[in-house]
């Protein structure tokens, strides 16, 4: 039986931390059938989870990318169109997190953050949205935001901000694009156990345990949860699904 992704051929951003959301997702594509392109700043990364999913039977292909460098876009996109042809998912995923209360904030850690967490998802959208017009068989976009982009997370300030601007930079691409059969989304994690968790955790540890506290559910997701919401927007399944945002955070946004 082929995979829900068959034929199609996708891009995952900040690809090479393992546990991740960039690696599970690529992974999971692969499993169901996608041509992956998985990019990092830390190209040797990347490789190693591409030849992962390569010697599990899958297809793909790592490239070294800086988000938010417009000329690296150009690049990675220009190869997929030579090597494919087409292009039906782009998963911007690559982020950082750098938490501080606002009077320990530096102007440098608030720019650092929207270069990496919002300017590179313009940067890659809007090539996304030009290829996939080109290829003329629609697509979808994934956004990666958080719940930090719907509710208020102390030490959150600059990493809030960008996330909450992916996510209303969704709604207006899923409005700009529908008539191409283009569809966008953000997609809200909320605590996952990934590398980045784990730096979150040092980096703002007098209100880690008041965070997980709010968590219904208890304890933290794991990043296949995460891959498995990108795998159902990624599909077919999901031909009707745009301009939402898709929270995957065992119940914290409903307190």
């Amino acid at each position: 039986m082929a995979g829900r992704l068959a034929g199609k051929v996708a891009l995952v951003t900040g690809g090479a931390s393992v546990p991740g959301l960039g690696s599970a997702t690529a992974i999971r594509f692969a499993e169901e059938g996608a041509m992956v392109y998985l990019t990092d700043r830390d190209g040797g990364g990347a490789e190693k989870v591409a030849a992962l999913i390569r010697a599990a039977g899958g297809k793909a292909t790592s490239l070294a990318q800086d988000v938010t460098s417009e000329a690296d876009w150009d690049a990675v996109m220009a190869l997929i169109d030579a090597e494919q042809g087409r292009f039906d998912v782009l998963v911007n995923n690559a982020g950082i997190a750098v938490l501080r209360m606002i009077e320990d904030f530096t102007s440098d850690d608030w720019k650092l953050q929207n270069d990496v967490n919002l300017n590179s998802v313009f940067y890659g959208t809007k090539r996304a949205v030009l290829a996939m017009r080109k290829a003329g068989n629609g697509g979808s976009i994934i956004n990666i935001s958080s719940v930090a982009g719907l509710f208020g997370v102390p030490a959150c300030g600059a990493y809030a901000a960008a996330k909450g601007g992916v996510r209303l930079f969704s709604k207006v691409i899923a409005v700009e694009c529908a008539k191409d059969k283009i569809r966008c989304n953000s997609v809200h994690p909320g605590m996952i156990l990934t590398n980045m968790q784990g730096v979150a955790e040092e980096d703002n540890a007098a209100n880690y345990d008041a965070t997980l506290a709010l968590i219904p559910m208890g304890y933290m997701g794991d990043p296949l949860d995460i891959a498995n919401m990108n795998l159902f927007l990624a599909s077919d399944e999901s031909r009707y699904v745009t301009g939402t945002e898709m929270v995957v955070d065992g119940g914290m946004n409903a307190t």
